[in-house]
């Protein structure tokens, strides 16, 4: 019982690990949709 491992840091590290994951699924998601997305904006600034 005089080793007991650290992890202090261990959930620092998933953390880090899951806001890289939401990144870049939300990167994939913006080159897919971003063209369509940019077309809605140019008809609505088109119709004003």
């Amino acid at each position: 019982m005089m080793y007991l491992p650290r992890e202090e840091g261990q959930g620092l590290v998933e953390y880090a690990l899951i806001l890289v994951l939401v990144a870049i699924v939300v990167i994939v998601v913006l080159r897919l949709l971003g063209p369509a997305i940019g077309d809605v904006f140019s008809q609505i600034m088109a119709n004003i």
